[in-house]
């Protein structure tokens, strides 16, 4: 699996420094299901999705879904387990994120993802 880091061009912000690109139909399946947490710094893109579900997931997190332009089109945060996340018809992907993590970022802003080192 590759890993990216995440920042808000925006506001400088770095969201993840090594998130898990999850671009395959497996990859994208099985997500964060069965994960107990998330660690500070971590994050999961799922690659295309417009949409997420939060069953099988014992831990809330927050959702950024990105335009094909890079731009936030909609955060959704601290989701609950076991419920149904919302669908973003014009999100590309969708960066899942510790709780809180996406705290400061709005729709409009910019995300920027950029490769780093296999971890």
């Amino acid at each position: 699996m590759r890993y990216v880091s995440v920042t808000n061009a925006t506001t400088g912000a770095l969201l993840a420094s090594h998130a898990a690109v999850a671009d395959s139909f497996f990859a994208r399946f099985l997500g964060l299901q069965f994960r107990r947490s998330l660690p500070s710094g971590a994050g999961l893109i799922l690659l295309p999705s417009s949409s997420i579900h939060m069953f099988f997931m014992f831990m809330r997190i927050d959702a950024i879904f990105v335009s094909a332009e890079s731009t936030v089109v909609r955060v959704a945060r601290r989701l609950r387990p076991w419920t149904i996340g919302p669908i973003v018809p014009d999100a590309l992907y969708c960066i899942e994120l510790p709780a809180g993590a996406a705290r400061e970022t709005k729709p409009g802003h910019i995300v920027e993802l950029a490769q780093t080192a296999v971890i």
